[in-house]
């Protein structure tokens, strides 16, 4: 039509391709570089194009490609990533889309761009958050320590990493966790002969200063050092050049070191020291959680035994005591000389007979405490009427025992906690409570597990009365009114305890029964280790250089 302007003439691959942001490239049918644009040869680390025409490039063709799958910290994409290693330099992480050239489909384009270090902090992220994972699961810290240093190693690319830890003392570090290097039970051994010889270690340092070590080309230096000799088999089987180890700080104080083993050509620069700072804070959690359960477990023991003595003083020697006074009664009449009568020898006869009776239940009761788990074997209901014939006769309480049939089938772990709430009460009520009868209620209902120990008691105190006492029981805000609470809640469970005015307590105990699943396929092992070797921190004398 006359007067409407001719149209533009199309735009030229050269054009196009000289200002794509992205890297641009065709393929032969056998994935040869044919053409690259500018960005594109600069990606792949080269100087011009005419360096890699030719070259099998990195990326599938479309007939052969895989659909990437989204990670977890990715969002879904039709992204496909393969791996370039240049001529010089690092490798490289290439994001790309392939299309067919419809006027040729022997030729394929390529659209890349690099997500190297994308890629790199979305592990890193991942490396930690995985970490925190381990950290809550169960399983020993020797165990959990091995999977936070292959995580480091797997996020970054490392040679190898090591978690040591020193003991309670300070003075000891001892091989807990490992990655990239052979386990060798001798290695802590032979770097204490290193450290002898003259060689100074920088985890030393890294201890002292409570700050990252860096050690450039390391490896280059103890294979040229003679006092490295005990290690240089060994660590010559690792492919790695430079060197870090960083503090483990917990509460302030150093709870160990987290050795890096850097591959050749690796940086390290401000984020993978700030990496290697995270996982070392994991570590140090790890460890210190470690401390804290042990400390628990040795306060729990220390309470348990100071209990059981009260118990043995209370009950099994007196009674013991008043046996040996009728013997000694029975003895002074035999000195006398004279004829004892018959009745008298009956009454002391049954008296130590009834005494030894009640000896013996409340030693079978203290040894079902101290083997728990043999006797809810046997049953909760059995357990339980042991406790209760056991108190009666060492008290005189009058107890009530009510169960239901579903009762015998909860599991042996389960029915050790309960038994263990139920044993506290009944410690309390003997002790705090003034009562003269018990009632305790043991049933299943409704896949729940109930237990209920009620007192004829004095019930709640007087206002401006004992005011560390529960409210009707009289028990201490102590040990084991907090242990019965944690016993509970360990199932997912309560206690209450609910107290009249004037007389009688009632304490309730409402677990929810574990639904179980299918059986799974055995797990392989953890891999923990027992017992691991300590090395002592003895400083070598002399300026030696810093050393892993």
């Amino acid at each position: 039509m006359s007067g409407s302007p001719s149209p533009s003439p199309l735009v030229g691959w050269d054009d196009v391709a000289a200002v794509a942001p992205d890297g641009l490239a065709v393929l032969d049918c056998a994935g040869r570089f044919v053409r690259l644009n500018p960005a594109a040869v600069a990606l792949c680390g080269a100087g011009e194009e005419a360096e890699l025409l030719g070259t099998p490039a990195p990326f599938a063709l479309v007939a052969g490609g895989a659909t990437c799958q989204a990670g977890l910290l990715e969002y879904q994409s039709d992204e496909q990533v393969a791996h370039w290693m240049p001529a010089s330099g690092t490798r490289r992480e290439f994001a790309y889309r392939a299309r067919r050239l419809p006027a040729d489909p022997t030729f394929t384009i390529v659209s890349f761009r690099d997500v190297t270090d994308e890629r790199h902090r979305q592990r890193r992220i991942a490396a930690i958050a995985q970490t925190s994972i381990a950290l809550a699961a169960e399983g020993s810290l020797g165990s959990t320590l091995d999977a936070v240093a292959q995580q480091i190693v797997q996020a970054d690319g490392l040679a190898g990493a090591q978690i040591l830890i020193l003991d309670g003392t300070g003075r000891e570090l001892r091989l807990m966790g490992s990655a990239g290097l052979r386990h060798w039970d001798a290695f802590l051994d032979r770097l204490l002969e290193c450290q002898d010889r003259g060689a100074r270690l920088s985890m030393l340092d890294a201890l002292r200063e409570r700050e990252p070590i860096v050690v450039p080309h390391r490896w280059a230096q103890i294979l040229a050092d003679p006092a490295w000799a005990p290690l240089h088999a060994y660590l010559g089987e690792l492919n790695w050049d430079s060197f870090v180890s960083v503090p483990l700080m917990a509460r302030g104080r150093p709870e160990g070191v987290l050795n890096a083993y850097f591959a050749p050509g690796q940086e390290i620069g401000g984020r993978t020291l700030e990496f290697l700072a995270a996982m070392a804070e994991q570590a140090a959690l790890a460890v210190d959680y470690a401390a804290l359960l042990q400390r628990e477990r040795e306060g729990a023991r220390r309470n348990e035994r100071q209990r059981l003595a009260r118990d043995l003083h209370d009950s099994i020697v007196q009674q013991v005591f008043s046996i040996g006074m009728q013997a000694n009664a029975v003895g002074v009449l035999g000195a006398r000389g004279g004829p004892v009568p018959a009745e008298a020898v009956r009454a002391f006869a049954e008296e130590i007979g009834a005494l030894s009776q009640t000896v013996r239940a409340d030693l079978r009761a203290m040894v079902h405490e101290l083997r728990p788990s043999s006797s809810t074997r046997l049953g909760l209901e059995d357990a339980v009427s042991a406790l209760v014939k056991s108190t009666e006769n060492r008290t005189g309480l009058a107890i009530r025992l009510l169960y239901g049939k579903e009762v015998t089938d909860v599991e042996p772990e389960l029915a050790e906690d309960m038994y263990r709430i139920v044993a506290e009460a009944i410690h309390n009520v003997v002790k705090h409570a003034e009562a003269t009868t018990v009632t305790i209620r043991l049933g299943v209902r409704d896949h729940t597990l109930t237990a209920s120990v009620r007192d004829d008691g004095r019930g709640l105190p007087e206002p401006g009365g004992e005011g560390r006492r529960t409210a009707g029981t009289g028990w201490d805000h102590g040990y084991g009114l907090t242990t019965m609470r944690e016993r509970a809640e360990r199932w997912g469970g309560t206690m209450r305890i609910r107290a009249g005015t004037k007389s009688g307590t009632t304490v309730r105990i409402v677990i929810p029964l574990p639904v179980r699943v299918p059986e799974l396929p055995p797990t392989a092992s953890d891999g923990s280790r027992s017992n691991p070797p300590a090395v002592p921190l003895r400083q070598a004398p002399g300026p030696a250089p810093s050393a892993c």
